[in-house]
């Protein structure tokens, strides 16, 4: 207000001004002093105004924002609700595994043997000898789909034998050619189940997407980490954006500070890696050569 009272003295007319409600100000010199003394004490107090101005706003941080403490809490509490929620995700797994391979398998292949057995007492040019052998047929059919649908659900070699033979038995079961070379030992449960998942998707990805010829699994711990690579062949030109499963198998290793890093540039090859740190529940077996 001190600096332009010329200004607002013009605008009224010489008629008198009181700047900042102080003193009255009737002609231009004085108005002009009045500035001057806007001028001096605006550098003069620049300083001082900046200094509490954050004054204020650290004031305003301390008593309102979060302290390093908290958010540090908080953020190790989000981590430890997400591993409960992997662990519990893989117990649900293992229970829908378990009910399936006692209950409705079963029953299937009783069913099975059941139909096996009327189409030998049913005479061979009857009508129902037809309508057996589709059935028949079929519950075998079910039974094939079911037993697949149960180790993709969570394998029960994998908790028997580990993630270097749950990772064999992928790789045969692969249309493509598949060479693994894996030196593992056991390790915990959530690592195992995570890295065989993510050969999972990846060989299912070469089989559907790559027109790869062969492929190659390598896997080994060492310096406290789970290392996990699949390279194929084929064409290349993988993303993840186009819905290969790759998305939900990188925030799932997030979970267990893990990394999944996809190369394939056009042309091909594509490589797989995963990284899990992790500490080894068992002393290292000897190389597997498949």
């Amino acid at each position: 207000l001190l600096l332009v009272a010329p200004a607002h003295l013009a605008l009224t007319d010489g008629h008198g001004i009181r700047p900042a409600k102080l003193w009255l100000v009737e002609s231009y010199p004085a108005a002009c002093g009045t500035a001057l003394l806007g001028l001096v004490l605006l550098l003069a107090l620049a300083y001082p105004l900046g200094a509490y101005a954050a004054a204020r706003a650290a004031l305003a941080r301390l008593l309102l924002a979060p302290r390093e403490s908290e958010l540090a809490a908080s953020l190790a509490e989000v981590t430890k609700s997400r591993a409960r929620l992997v662990d519990a995700f893989e117990a649900e797994r293992r229970r829908i595994e378990r009910d399936l391979h006692d209950g409705a398998q079963q029953r299937l292949v009783a069913l099975t043997m059941s139909l096996g057995l009327a189409r030998l007492d049913v005479p061979q040019d009857s009508p129902l000898a037809d309508r057996l052998a589709s059935a028949h047929d079929e519950a075998g059919r079910v039974l094939a789909e079911l037993r697949e649908l149960i180790r993709g659900i969570h394998p029960q070699v994998l908790t028997d034998h580990g993630l270097a033979t749950a990772v064999e038995d992928a790789a045969d079961r692969c249309a493509v050619p598949v060479e693994a070379d894996l030196a593992l030992p056991r390790l915990p449960e959530a690592v195992e189940s995570a890295g065989y998942f993510a050969v999972r998707e990846a060989l299912a990805n070469v089989d559907r997407h790559s027109g790869a010829t062969r492929a190659r699994v390598t896997a080994a711990h060492t310096g406290g980490v789970l290392r996990v690579e699949v390279r194929d062949d084929g064409r290349g030109g993988a993303e993840p954006a186009r819905g290969t499963g790759l998305t939900g198998l990188a925030d799932r290793l997030a979970v267990l500070d893990g990394t999944l890093t996809l190369t394939s540039p056009p042309g091909g090859p594509t490589v797989l890696s995963v990284e899990i740190p992790c500490t080894a529940e068992a002393p290292a077996e000897a190389t597997a050569e498949a």
